[in-house]
């Protein structure tokens, strides 16, 4: 088998058509490992216009801004009836016309009580939203803060609140409500402790027993001290 490959090897040597490179098989193994094949170029490329060419200069584009988007639809509402007008508050100049008032009864009061406001009249029940346990049955009250007085064709509004000497407002206690009694049950998840609590709320309601208009409020508020005064010197006789 050796002398086969020698005479092919020697059958191509021989021939003009031949290279002078031998064939792989006779050439060491480190040489399998370092032939490399290289190709030259007579012409060789001229280098890319991308690499001689001058810098451009960027000229600042303006962005104009866009305009807005049209505002959304909103829900049309239904029109709100219109409300009467509130009198506007009286001026000092126009308490000559408090006479008129008072000599034309009944009168209304629109009264405040923590923040509530309650249209009365003399005669009216007025259960509050609360109880007063510093006010028993039988307590006689008196209501000092109002923002309007009136009657039929006349109407007398304060800025904010009407002076308290202009009028004379009593309320009695006449009972002291309770609603029924509730109770809530409380529990606990995977406990089986059970809690219930209970609540019962009391109502104080009083009953308007005097209603009047002061054009000369000074004078009677003067008087109501005087009684005040007699009325203790009463007491600390009583008690000598």
């Amino acid at each position: 088998m050796f002398t086969r490959s020698l005479q092919r090897a020697l059958h191509h040597v021989s021939s003009p058509s031949a290279t002078t490179v031998p064939p792989a098989f006779l050439l060491p193994f480190r040489a399998h490992l370092t032939t490399t094949t290289t190709t030259t170029t007579t012409d060789p490329a001229p280098p890319s216009a991308a690499y001689n060419h001058q810098p451009q200069k960027h000229t600042p584009t303006y962005v104009t801004p866009s305009p807005p988007p049209p505002p959304s639809p909103q829900r049309q509402r239904h029109p709100q009836l219109p409300r009467s007008p509130l009198p506007p508050p009286t001026n000092p100049p126009n308490l000559h016309l408090l006479p008129l008032l008072a000599a034309q009864p009944p009168h209304y009061i629109v009264l405040h009580i923590h923040a509530r406001s309650y249209l009365l009249t003399l005669g009216d029940t007025l259960r509050l939203p609360f109880h007063m346990p510093s006010a028993p049955p039988g307590t006689i009250l008196r209501l000092n803060r109002a923002t309007m007085l009136g009657s039929r064709d006349y109407t007398y509004r304060g800025d904010p609140w009407v002076d308290e000497t202009r009028f004379l407002c009593r309320a009695v206690v006449v009972a002291v409500e309770g609603e029924p009694l509730r109770q809530v049950v409380k529990t606990v998840r995977r406990n089986r402790r059970v809690r219930i609590k209970k609540n019962k709320m009391q109502f104080t309601v009083l009953r308007i027993t005097g209603l009047e208009v002061l054009p000369e409020g000074m004078k009677v508020q003067e008087e109501e001290v005087g009684e005040e005064l007699e009325e203790r010197d009463v007491g600390n006789e009583a008690r000598g």
